[in-house]
C-alpha cells in the first residue's frame, strides 16, 4: 500500500472506533435526573436551600415537561410515517 492509502486506512479505523464507542456509550447511558430531582425537591421543600432549591425544583419540573413533549413528538412522527408522510 502507498503512504496515502495507509493514512486513509488509519483515519477510517479511528473514525470507526470513535463511532462504535459513541454508539455503545449512548445506548448504555443511564439517566440520573430522577435521583437528583428528588433530592432537589426535598431540599426545596425543607427550606434548607431557599430560592436555590425552588429554582432546582422548577428546572426538574421543566425537564419532566420537556421529556413528555419529546415523547409526544416521537408519537406524532410515528403516526406521520404510518400515514405515508
Amino acid at each position: 500500500m502507498t503512504h496515502i492509502g495507509t493514512r486513509r486506512l488509519r483515519i477510517a479505523a479511528a473514525v470507526t472506533i470513535f463511532w462504535a464507542g459513541f454508539l455503545a456509550g449512548s445506548v448504555t447511558q443511564r439517566r440520573a435526573e430522577a435521583q437528583l430531582g428528588d433530592v432537589m425537591k426535598k431540599a426545596g421543600e425543607s427550606g434548607k436551600l431557599g430560592p436555590v432549591g425552588d429554582l432546582g425544583s422548577s428546572i426538574v419540573d421543566m425537564q419532566q415537561h420537556v421529556d413528555g413533549l419529546q415523547k409526544n413528538l416521537e408519537t406524532l412522527k410515528k403516526v406521520k410515517s404510518a400515514l405515508g408522510g
